[in-house]
């Protein structure tokens, strides 16, 4: 019957008997002290009581002294009555204390039985006879009568009387001690005796709890982890023997039923990874074709650039000398001051364009150096103009600063170039266009600010991303130049960050808008 319970079952069972045992335990001992601590109460009742009867013997001794004093001096009743006060008053005390504990001990002892309480009972009528033979005799000394003879009769009778009483008193008290811590010690022998009882009986209900039911458990355990290791080999080849219809015979099936989906898998798999093997073969040979076009491809580029460097820098060197010596004439000076400054300027694109090319192939170089940030605008600003002026749109620039920033001189240029030109590419139709120079948190910062139709918020995560196209339909999207100028200024420890629409207190007009904020780090010495 036992067997067919449930592991759960078994287990809260087994514990269950162990709890009781310790119940049972907890209880004996809390009932054993509570008795022998109310036998222990009683023995020091017991020994205050024999304290009050030592101290009733000194202060009786004291009355009679002072009564046979008063007695041989032969004072009068007054006189009497007041040297007697005082002893008679410090024995009225003791008595009424030692009634008081006694009438209370004599309901204690209730639970006890009744020979308990009339042996009690039987103290306090000695008490109150002691008391009452104290009492006449006072009564009697302090009367009206000058008769000594007379009262030391009252006063001998009441010493031979008083004591043996008081004798008795003491014996019965002292006896009852002594029964009392008999009764102690004999408890003591009994709890100690049902301790070691219930001990043994819980040591073998634990020993039986262990090798009947916990130990078999562990043995099913062990050979559910020993399937699991093999498992975990990837050798499904496991059955594990077990018809009890517990927890564990359960989880015992589910391991074997595991065990045999698991060999149908592998099969499976085994399959497949060949199937895959063929088709990673395939694939990899369209990616090897596949690359080798784009090899091609870039190389294409890369001779295409290197092409318009060399079809482009020999003219314009002709045309650098050309001014050069035209420049030294009379009259056509200016003119060709200004075939040497767009000489100038287009030889500067010439390098731009390499430097893009040699970023595409890995090869970019920054080179930062501390400059003026100011001057970057400046350059930025003139190199536009043009641009500006045929896009019909007006600019509004910083005052001059001396904001210093740690960067590549010609590449920060091409960055902010390219975010004006971005500007009057999307945002014409807003004519405006503002530029910020700040310093905020230890950066220099420019930022270009465009009163144009602004940029969803679903295209602002990829504005920054080579070749993303907006969502707008324009043909141009973003193109290169953002990935590109993201590149740029985090090699060389800035950020950009876009922000559309602009918020009203920094807009440049009614439309949505939108801003560019470039943050280099300051140069530090």
């Amino acid at each position: 019957m036992f067997r067919r319970l449930s592991l759960k079952a078994r287990l809260g069972l087994g514990a269950g008997l162990l709890g009781l045992a310790t119940l049972l335990t907890a209880a004996m001992l809390v009932a054993g002290m509570a008795r022998v601590s109310q036998r222990i109460d009683t023995a020091l009742v017991a020994e205050q009581r024999l304290e009050h009867y030592a101290a009733l013997s000194t202060q009786v001794s004291t009355f009679i002294v002072v009564a046979a004093e008063v007695i041989q001096r032969g004072l009068p009743p007054e006189t009497r009555a007041e040297r007697l006060a005082g002893i008679a008053d410090t024995l009225d005390r003791t008595f009424a204390s030692l009634r008081r504990g006694l009438d209370a001990e004599v309901a204690d002892a209730a639970p006890m039985g009744l020979d308990a309480q009339t042996r009690r009972a039987t103290q306090s009528l000695a008490i109150a006879r002691m008391e009452a033979l104290f009492r006449n005799t006072r009564a009697a000394l302090v009367a009206d009568t000058g008769d000594r003879e007379r009262l030391r009769a009252w006063l001998d009778t009441f010493a031979s009387g008083f004591e043996p009483q008081l004798a008795g008193a003491v014996n019965e008290e002292k006896r009852l001690r002594a029964e009392i811590l008999a009764g102690i010690d004999d408890l003591r022998r009994r709890l100690t005796l049902a301790a070691v009882l219930i001990g043994v009986a819980a040591l073998v209900l634990s020993a039986g709890f262990y090798f009947g039911l916990v130990r078999p458990q562990f043995r099913r355990l062990d050979a559910l982890r020993d399937a699991a290791r093999q498992i975990g080999r990837e050798e499904f080849a496991v059955h594990l023997p077990d018809t009890r219809p517990d927890e564990i015979g359960q989880l015992t099936t589910e391991t074997n039923r595991m065990a045999r989906a698991l060999a149908a898998r592998a099969a499976a798999v085994s399959e497949d990874r060949a199937r895959l093997g063929e088709i990673i073969d395939q694939r990899t040979e369209a990616l090897r074709l596949a690359n080798q076009r784009l090899e091609r491809t870039d190389e294409d580029r890369r001779r295409f650039f290197a092409d318009i460097s060399h079809e482009l820098r020999t003219p314009l060197t002709v045309i650098l000398m050309e001014a050069q010596l035209g420049r030294q004439g009379a009259e056509p000076a200016p003119a060709f001051e200004v075939i040497e400054a767009r000489a100038r300027r287009l030889n500067r694109r010439i390098d731009d364009l390499l430097r893009v090319a040699r970023s595409e192939t890995g090869q970019l170089a920054l080179e930062p150096v501390p400059l003026d940030l100011g001057e970057v605008l400046a350059d930025a600003i003139a190199e536009t103009a043009a641009e500006l002026s045929n896009a019909g749109m007006t600019l509004t620039a910083p005052e001059p600063g001396s904001t210093r920033v740690r960067a590549d001189r010609n590449w920060l240029r091409q960055v902010v170039v390219g975010l004006i030109r971005n500007a009057i590419r999307h945002a014409r139709q807003g004519g405006a266009l503002r530029l910020e120079l700040t310093e905020t948190d230890g950066r220099g910062v420019i930022a270009v600010i465009d009163n144009g139709p602004g940029i969803p918020a679903s295209d602002q995560a990829r504005i920054f991303e080579r070749f993303a196209q907006g969502q707008t339909g324009s043909a141009q999207g973003f193109g290169l130049g953002l990935a590109l100028a993201r590149w740029v200024i985090e090699e060389q420890g800035g950020s950009i960050a876009v922000e559309s629409p602009v918020t009203q207190d920094r807009a440049e007009g009614t439309a949505p808008g939108t801003k560019i904020a470039v943050r280099m780090p300051l140069a530090t010495g």
